[in-house]
């Protein structure tokens, strides 16, 4: 992202559908409904003033097709890149882009999934590399498992700092009403849930469930002349680095610390002008890899950086407010709500949980199995003048 496009752009609604387990009689594209709808009354809007679709799914192999029949939108704008988790982080980037050359004026980022009600079948497209399948991965976990695996050899990170990721992620996600699981998680129980892949068990993995996400984007200028107070899009950064988990050029660095550079580069900020963060954390070890790789702590450190309840309610850096893939939702892919939680931080919307005076928001997104990487960085009005 050009520093150029430094607030252009805003973030003017954002919206949940219903999550958990919705049951029969549900589609993904409800879900989507659902989201759509709320997010653009929140910004005063309706379908009628949306002329950008940014959309991804694995439900649908024309995603934008698929939605904007639903909605009843002719956009003049659409895209449909599937990068994996990180796609709709990935979208604020393509939107402010599309909006700031003027090729639509309003574009809303949507995705839903009824995974869990779908009797929790993971949809994907990835198809097991031949050279990995005779060793029989049990994707995606087991990949995540060879990066935990290859941080705690190289670094002597240990399962307790990792299971420490996950009771974090409890905590705030007792603060958080919509999240899915709520009760109180120890380190205890981490370590003795059934193991999936080795070094991980359940409670380090992400949950399983339905739920749909809608954030609606339009210029800065626009913005303000609409009722919701606007998160400006300070800077976003993408990068990619491998598709299979055999071809990653160094388990324990992944192209976050490219695509956070490249952020970090076009907001004019750092890590330490980050007031709140949201992480991917379809994984205990993401976390740990991605505080590290976006400059939150050096490379190897993530493991004690995350002990003592630094990234809990009441830590020095607030991490998965919302309580992450690992306590409040994650239907399939997880990015969208990354962006609903930065921005409502932003707002000061998020009632037990928010935290005071944030000015920025980060929020990073992960595709694939550590393979796409996309940071971006949201700012109140107070940061457009820095």
């Amino acid at each position: 992202m050009s520093a150029g496009l430094r607030g252009r752009t805003a973030v003017v609604g954002v919206a949940e559908s219903a999550l958990g387990e919705v049951g029969p009689g549900f589609t993904p594209l409800d879900l989507i409904g659902q989201a759509a709808h709320v997010a653009l009354a929140e910004a005063g809007l309706t379908t009628r003033d949306v002329d950008g679709l940014f959309t991804a799914s694995s439900n649908y192999p024309a995603a934008p097709l698929d939605t904007a029949e639903y909605l009843g939108i002719r956009p003049r704008f659409v895209d449909g890149s599937l990068v994996g988790g990180s796609s709709f982080v990935s979208h604020l980037l393509h939107a402010a882009a599309a909006i700031e050359a003027g090729l639509c004026e309003v574009a809303l980022i949507a995705y839903g999934s009824t995974q869990r009600s779908a009797a929790g079948k993971l949809m994907v497209r990835t198809r097991l590399n031949p050279y990995e399948e005779p060793y029989g991965p049990r994707f995606p976990v087991t990949m995540y498992a060879l990066a935990a695996s290859r941080h705690m050899h190289e670094f002597g990170t240990t399962r307790e700092q990792l299971a420490e990721v996950a009771v974090a992620a409890r905590q705030w996600a007792a603060l958080n009403p919509k999240a899915f699981l709520r009760d109180p998680l120890t380190v205890d129980d981490v370590l003795s849930a059934r193991p999936v892949s080795s070094p991980l068990t359940v409670r380090d993995c992400c949950l399983v469930t339905d739920g749909g996400g809608a954030v609606v984007l339009t210029s800065a200028e626009r913005a303000r002349d609409l009722p919701c107070k606007p998160a400006y899009l300070l800077g976003v950064g993408e990068a990619t680095s491998h598709q299979v988990i055999s071809q990653m050029p160094d388990l324990t660095t992944t192209a976050a610390a490219v695509s956070g550079r490249r952020a970090y580069a076009a907001a004019g900020l750092g890590p330490a002008d980050v007031d709140v963060v949201q992480l991917y954390d379809a994984f205990t070890i993401n976390t740990i890899l991605f505080l590290e790789d976006l400059g939150f702590c050096g490379k190897g450190e993530g493991g004690a950086f995350v002990s003592g309840g630094r990234i809990a309610p009441g830590g020095e850096l607030p991490v998965n407010t919302n309580g992450g893939g690992l306590s409040y939702c994650h239907p399939g892919m997880y990015g969208i709500f990354l962006i609903i939680e930065a921005v409502r931080q932003i707002r000061g919307e998020c009632g037990e949980r928010q935290r005071p005076d944030v000015d920025v928001a980060l929020a990073h997104g992960n595709g694939g199995v550590l393979s796409s990487q996309v940071t971006a960085l949201f700012g109140s009005e107070a940061t457009l003048s820095r």
